[in-house]
């Protein structure tokens, strides 16, 4: 799985998932930490492969999260030949009244509930491993958290229930411990959260105009495995990935009304290489798993609906770089008082400086580089 060693998160975690009895486990870590390599681990440690029914459930808050997930569940499971994987997720339909025969599930809450409940394709008593993953970005979507409560209620007293999140605000706690009874806890200090691994700058332009400048002179003068751009706006996003194509970029541009499938396809495109910049909105800050992302790009910082600093957010996005313990560069455009203001409280937030870069100078940038 590309590890030497086990990642911190394993190191804790993984003792505690493989105990005997079963312990149950609140965790907080990062993507790019290890953390699915973790649960799945401890999910392909309770299946019975010649048992065919569901025995283990997976919760993803997306479409394409689940299918990463699924992805490491068939790497790190290629000797069980016996072992199936069900995708339960929108689109995905079956005949009714139909028995699933595959061992793990993983899906999206609404589904996994119609599932277990209205259409009773799996047996929720049958369940021994229970994982609900990024349970701060599922409490985020409406519904999820009411679902995902519902489905854990159907599951039996002595099923092992391992939730992970990346940050732990107040809801994201309550939310766990509604679902996780008497947890073992691990929780990182918040100075932890900013993935060390990762070189944070910002670079003062005063129009969109001025961004896209400095956008290319970045590009200009280092080289660059595969950079992700996060755009404010859907509008924003489209305009500045012609821009781009405009200056001979290969581009791939992500947003939220694309459907389900062409988004899993413009991810797969950019994962094999064949773009090398991914444009998008929010949509895809989180688990977007790939691993030569070099560079990740705020061209407008995160901002929640009330124009404050979205921390959470910002963290996720910069976690796209700097997978695995491998270095990454995270560059802020900051283009007015707002969003220098933004940028100062997601420093103080973090605990972290986040050093000025002047684009118009190719040696800093380059020896940022190195």
């Amino acid at each position: 799985m590309g590890f030497n060693r086990p990642s911190k998160i394993q190191e804790n975690a993984l003792p505690l998932m493989l105990a005997e009895p079963s312990q149950n486990l609140i965790a907080q870590s990062q993507s790019g930490t290890g953390k699915t390599a973790a649960f799945v681990l401890a999910m392909l440690s309770q299946v019975e492969p010649a048992n065919r029914y569901p025995q283990c459930l997976c919760l993803s808050p997306t479409y394409e999260l689940a299918l990463q997930t699924g992805k490491v569940i068939e790497q790190m499971g290629k000797f069980y030949p016996e072992l199936k994987l069900a995708y339960a997720v929108r689109g995905n339909k079956l005949e009714r009244g139909q028995k699933i025969s595959e061992q793990i599930v993983i899906g999206t809450p609404g589904t996994v509930l119609d599932w277990c409940s209205k259409l009773k394709f799996v047996d929720p008593k049958k369940i021994k491993v229970f994982v609900l993953d990024e349970a701060d970005v599922m409490i985020a979507t409406q519904g999820h958290q009411d679902q995902s409560i519902r489905i854990q209620r159907m599951l039996p007293r002595n099923c092992q229930m391992l939730l992970f999140s990346a940050t732990f605000e107040d809801s994201v706690w309550q939310f766990a411990q509604k679902v996780v009874p008497d947890p073992n806890i691990i929780k990182l200090k918040r100075e932890e959260e900013t993935l060390d691994t990762i070189k944070q700058y910002y670079v003062l332009c005063s129009n969109r105009d001025e961004k896209f400048q400095a956008l290319c002179n970045l590009y200009g003068a280092i080289t660059i495995a595969q950079a992700m751009i996060f755009c404010h706006t859907r509008k924003t996003a489209s305009w500045l990935a012609a821009e781009l194509s405009k200056e001979g970029h290969q581009v791939a541009l992500l947003s939220g009304e694309m459907m389900v499938e062409q988004r899993a396809a413009v991810i797969e495109r950019f994962r094999e290489g064949k773009e090398k910049v991914l444009v998008t909105t929010n949509v895809c800050a989180r688990g977007i798993d790939v691993e030569q992302v070099s560079v990740v790009i705020n061209f407008d910082l995160p901002v929640d609906k009330d124009r404050n600093p979205d921390n959470e957010t910002y963290l996720h996005r910069i976690g796209r770089t700097g997978r695995f313990g491998k270095r990454g560069l995270a560059v802020n455009m900051v283009d007015s008082k707002h969003s220098m203001n933004i940028l100062n409280r997601i420093q103080e937030h973090f605990n972290k400086k986040i050093e000025r870069l002047d684009t118009d100078d190719l040696d800093e940038i380059e020896k940022i580089a190195n």
